[in-house]
């Protein structure tokens, strides 16, 4: 059997997140002090103690899931309770954490990148009135189709599992789209919460900030497999690496085609780490014969596995 891991994006936020992990290891208490050195601000305390509004805005949610699920990656290394893996994949924000836990990335730079991003992408969002809305029940061609006839700055933004797209842009765009996936079938159309148009072509500016952020960041060959959310398939190298990391947040989330590419390759378990369980619910929609563990905490992991 071969194992992977899974690491979640934005939007798996919530306030008091990584709370159980700082107060059972010194471990995890080191990488939060470590995080508040690094970026010269309160992030430990804003995550554990904050508001949900603290905790929900772009920049402090980024660097906050990375820091989260980072922390549960070292004790449970640390306390040799993971399996070992073959590869890894992150929604979105969660590349970089699958990308570090690979080895790709130090903690040190991976959390000063998703800093970095989560800033250029809330400038982006406040540069252009926009959004994103959750459309179940229809299939990705129904719902490019659906874009197409908005007209405007709007497009197919997550391919999370059969049947859940994300759609992405300007909000009167974003609006006709939505009125059109209505009109042809969808299940529900769902606005969500969100600060901007992610994944999408809104965030150009945002993509060519983070390119030339790249360019000076250490980044090493994975240790294990990872997969793009670009492309769908394991990268390669440092150069393909940073190009995909600065093009993704323009390009559709390829979640489903990652997956059943993990799936084809031999991997039959995962691991899910905090916060939020979001990626075994879309793995049970995916493929429904395939285990997610997840680490919910310091004493959540059963060695034996299980779907949660």
């Amino acid at each position: 059997m071969s194992h992977g891991l899974l690491f979640p994006g934005q939007g798996a936020q919530f306030a008091g997140m990584g709370l159980d992990w700082v107060n059972a290891s010194a471990a995890a208490a080191g990488l939060f002090d470590r995080a508040d050195e690094l970026l010269g601000l309160p992030l430990a305390s804003t995550l554990l103690h904050g508001s949900e509004e603290d905790v929900t805005a772009t920049d402090i949610a980024q660097p906050g899931i990375f820091l989260v699920s980072a922390a549960a990656l070292a004790v449970l290394r640390e306390e040799d309770r993971l399996e070992e893996p073959v590869m890894a994949a992150g929604l979105s924000l969660g590349e970089y954490t699958a990308l570090h836990a690979a080895g790709s990335l130090s903690f040190d730079d991976a959390l000063r990148l998703v800093r970095c991003r989560g800033e250029l992408m809330q400038e982006a969002s406040r540069a252009c009135d926009s959004s994103m809305t959750s459309v179940m029940g229809l299939d990705r061609e129904a719902c490019e189709a659906a874009c197409e006839q908005a007209g405007g700055l709007v497009s197919v933004a997550n391919l999370n599992a059969p049947g859940q797209v994300v759609i992405s842009g300007e909000r009167e765009a974003l609006d006709r789209a939505a009125d059109a996936c209505a009109a042809a079938g969808a299940r529900r159309v769902i606005p969500l919460s969100v600060a901007g148009a992610f994944h999408s072509e809104v965030m150009r500016e945002a993509a060519r900030g983070l390119a030339e952020v790249l360019v000076d960041v250490d980044i090493r060959e994975p240790a294990f497999s990872v997969i793009s959310n670009v492309t769908g398939r394991p990268v390669s190298g440092p150069d393909e690496i940073r190009s995909n990391l600065s093009e993704q947040v323009c390009s559709p989330v390829l979640w489903e085609d990652s997956m059943r590419a993990a799936i084809a390759s031999g991997v039959t378990s995962f691991t899910e780490f905090p916060p939020g369980q979001v990626l075994g619910g879309l793995m049970r929609k995916i493929d429904r014969e395939t285990e997610v563990s997840a680490a919910c905490s310091t004493a959540s992991l059963d060695p034996a596995g299980g779907d949660q």
